[in-house]
């Protein structure tokens, strides 16, 4: 399996060679920048359009068809119309916070995604505490939210963040739990090494129940993170007009657009990473030809394909199940997913520790 840190060596001897020291990292730096924020842009408007067709699959329509062959130029041009649009001041608002959520929202999400590991070789962030990183950043975007609903002076906006807020902070509870459950499991929070621990066999099946149990609470947890639905109460159209993005226009709104399609996609990336061995290959014991074969498969497309099989999972999830009341989504994290959680966790210490996983 290709390594791209063959690649990404290259380039920094090659750098090393033209410049001092520093210029090249500080060229590398930007370098990294720019390759992931054009990545995130990518990702995000196919997602865009994978969300709309998903839709109208499950609502028996066509989806996006007029803009490009099969509809597939229609996310860029939304984004070009998002671009060009006017940014609307709104009279008695604190304009400082509200200019500045979005961008936390945005920054959050961005920070969250250079720590996915897309292939051999080819992560950005790797630190030893890679997943209690991953963790921190994260919960930095609801305070973009909160930030957002309280400063555009809208009850609407309020509510919506309040409910956001109240949301992001219970389920984080549950990912967490299941992160530590798994980390518990691969004896690192390094996102390299989770990857590599999985080199014998993906997690979700080394890993008995307990990683089973992880993988499942993770995927409700996530849903409910990202405010999708059934979970998507923070933007109940029918309730809350748009909820705490209300009073946005033009490129502020398009942030918060792009954001929660990320933070689906890093959702989805992150329970590959942990579950599903991120770009490890699928191979079964003693079919030496099998896994050579599964070996020849570049090590990004079976981190992407991974990804996008969880993403229609969870947009399976929104447009099957209607939407729940706050008090039925409170319920559901304290009262069940919370203790089974707990539970799990000791669990998996105990298959650990007398090496019960295969």
């Amino acid at each position: 399996m290709f390594d791209f840190s063959v690649i990404t060596h290259w380039i920094d001897n090659l750098l090393r060679s033209w410049m001092p020291e520093n210029a090249a990292l500080f060229v590398e730096f930007v370098l990294v920048g720019v390759v992931l924020l054009l990545t995130y842009a990518v990702i995000a408007l196919a997602l865009i359009y994978i969300e709309r067709k998903v839709c109208a699959f499950f609502q028996c329509r066509l989806g996006p068809n007029r803009v490009g062959p099969y509809g597939l130029l229609q996310s860029v041009a939304d984004m070009f119309k998002m671009l060009i649009k006017e940014l609307i001041e709104i009279k008695h608002t604190d304009k400082f916070l509200f200019n500045l959520a979005p961008y936390i929202v945005i920054v959050s999400s961005m920070l969250a995604f250079g720590c996915l590991p897309f292939g051999r070789g080819l992560i950005a962030i790797d630190f030893n505490i890679g997943i209690f990183f991953i963790m921190a950043v994260s919960s930095i975007g609801v305070l973009g939210i909160l930030l957002a609903g309280w400063a555009s002076n809208n009850k609407f906006t309020l509510i919506g963040a309040m409910r956001s807020g109240s949301q992001m902070i219970s389920y984080e509870l549950s990912i967490g739990l299941s992160f530590l459950t798994m980390v518990v499991f691969a004896g690192t929070m390094q996102t390299s090494g989770i990857v590599e621990a999985q080199s014998s066999g993906w997690f979700i099946f080394r890993g008995h129940i307990p990683a089973i149990i992880a993988f499942l609470i993770y995927l409700v947890a996530g849903t409910a993170e990202t405010n999708r639905g059934p979970f998507d109460l923070p933007e109940a159209e029918s309730e809350l007009t748009a909820g705490y993005h209300t009073e946005y226009s033009g490129i502020h709104f398009g942030f918060f657009y792009l954001a929660e399609y990320l933070n689906l996609f890093i959702v989805s990336g992150i329970a590959t990473l942990l579950f599903l061995g991120g770009w490890m290959p699928f191979h079964i014991g003693g079919w030496e030809g099998f896994n050579q074969i599964m070996d020849y498969i570049p090590s990004v497309i079976w981190f992407f394909g991974k990804v996008f099989v969880v993403m229609f999972i969870i947009m399976w999830f929104k447009w099957t199940f209607p939407r729940l009341r706050i008090d039925q989504l409170l319920r559901l994290e304290w009262k069940y997913l919370v203790p089974i959680s707990l539970v799990n966790l000791l669990l998996m210490v105990l298959v650990v520790i007398f090496k019960l996983h295969f």
